[in-house]
């Protein structure tokens, strides 16, 4: 049945962290001038995607065990705090999928979830940069009917590979 509303149900959330993902990778990527749904990506350049390396502050970031449930926790509490319905989260290596019920603009969902996200980080000391932790940007996909959020949450938490160690 159709949300016959101007406010989604719930928003898929999903962003990366810091350097997994740069222009020019093989995997393809979106640039401002073709930022569109449907849009194809970008194909790879291994010039361009040389030249977006060498402007990294840092490493890029990988998140083990340890960032990831701290990542977890602070999405979570977030939620709990902002009387958020969270449907769905998954922690991976280099992404962040959450799937929201917010009583707020998708764009804030996105950037309150990065921001306590990277506080959280920073307060177990798994971010000592004063840059962020994450990509710029991120995705944020309105769910206007139950159908799409329950295929949200099922790719949230089965589509995304096998279970990482907790360890």
């Amino acid at each position: 049945m159709w949300n016959d509303t101007d406010i989604p149900l719930a928003y898929l959330i999903s962003f990366r962290s810091y350097g997994t993902w740069l222009h020019g990778d093989k995997r393809g990527a979106i640039d401002r001038f073709n930022n569109h749904y449907g849009a194809p990506y970008l194909p790879p350049n291994d010039t361009w995607q040389h030249h977006n390396r060498k402007q990294l502050k840092t490493i890029r970031l990988i998140l083990g065990a340890r960032e990831r449930g701290a990542v977890n926790k602070a999405v979570r509490e977030t939620c709990d705090i902002r009387r958020w319905d969270l449907h769905a989260c998954n922690v991976r290596t280099n992404h962040v999928h959450t799937v929201v019920t917010a009583n707020s603009r998708a764009d804030l969902v996105l950037n309150t979830l990065k921001a306590n996200a990277t506080r959280q980080l920073r307060n177990d000391k798994l971010w000592v940069h004063p840059f962020s932790p994450w990509a710029h940007k991120g995705s944020k996909i309105m769910l206007w009917t139950e159908r799409s959020v329950a295929d949200a949450v099922d790719y949230v938490l089965f589509g995304q590979g096998e279970d990482l160690p907790k360890i």
